[in-house]
């Protein structure tokens, strides 16, 4: 099994396009310390790896951020990747959460939604939009911003454990009808036969001759198959970076910074979506305001 990939594909005599993400050691890190419980972490685990799938679709240095924010037991989940496909998320949720439907989670009737950040270096500012959560799970979720985003019908079929992370991903094309009109209805049909377990655990090849083997054997007989493209390698990419926490101590200026210590006796900085924390002394802080380099 290819670890941590995006493997796109093309059925060539049908102009619908796909891909398979499958996200293991960079799924475990992203959840390492965390002690997520298995409701929320499933579908962290399923929005991550559909963030990465769009993030794949990037074709200039960014970052693509999404939120799903409500007023359900699950308050946010995050989930951030750039162009080279780094990503890093998180969730936030009540302890000992049991399981429900999945609006009812994410608090959809209550003022739930989905949050979508692009934020390209060549842009003066980022761009937002907001979308109403529209779905029973996180697939249709994505399904339908797809929709409403690209105008092209898409599927997601998500899987996530403890170990693994999962997406199969199609969408028809606007050539798709003229070539076959009863193309995207019969791939769409053998991909719902997909199982959990197999989305897990194999690989793009495999897994796609599994599905759609009857649909290759006759696209290789008339000399247009499934297109399999190289694999793209994801990581989980949360390094330390106190240069970006001093400047953020430096632009909240020295009085600040100095009442924060007299109330606290340290400064501390949270980063809740790289489960991370900078402290700051006293003489930290004095060293940091004399512009002394402190790392």
């Amino acid at each position: 099994m290819s670890l941590d990939t995006v493997t796109r594909f093309l059925f060539e005599g049908l102009d619908i396009r796909g891909a398979l993400v499958h996200l293991g050691p960079c799924w475990q890190s992203l959840q390492k310390g965390r002690g997520y419980g298995p409701v929320e972490a499933r579908l962290l685990g399923e929005m991550a790896a559909v963030t990465v799938l769009i993030a794949a679709q990037l074709k200039q240095p960014g970052r693509l951020t999404f939120q799903l924010r409500g007023g359900g037991p699950i308050s946010l989940l995050i989930m951030d990747c750039d162009e080279q496909l780094r990503l890093r998320g998180m969730a936030r949720a009540v302890p000992d959460l049991a399981p429900a439907p999945v609006p009812q989670l994410l608090g959809a009737d209550q003022g739930g939604q989905l949050m979508l950040n692009l934020d390209f270096p060549v842009a003066r500012q980022p761009y937002q939009s907001f979308v109403p959560l529209e779905g029973d799970s996180i697939a249709s979720i994505f399904e339908h911003y797809l929709e409403q985003s690209e105008q092209q019908a898409a599927r997601l079929f998500l899987a996530a454990s403890d170990q693994a992370a999962c997406c199969l991903f199609l969408q028809k094309l606007p050539g798709a009808d003229a070539l076959d009109p009863d193309g995207w209805n019969r791939i769409t049909h053998l991909a719902a036969t997909v199982k959990e377990a197999e989305l897990l655990e194999l690989d793009a090849p495999t897994l796609l001759n599994r599905l759609f083997h009857q649909e290759i054997l006759q696209g290789d007989q008339g000399g247009k198959g499934v297109r399999v493209y190289d694999p793209r390698p994801v990581t989980h990419h949360c390094p330390e970076d106190w240069e970006k926490v001093e400047g953020m101590l430096l632009a909240l200026g020295r009085e600040e910074a100095e009442a924060i210590l007299a109330e606290h006796g340290e400064i501390l900085v949270k980063d809740d979506i790289c489960n991370r924390e900078y402290r700051f002394t006293a003489a930290e802080v004095d060293k940091l305001f004399s512009r002394k380099p402190l790392h």
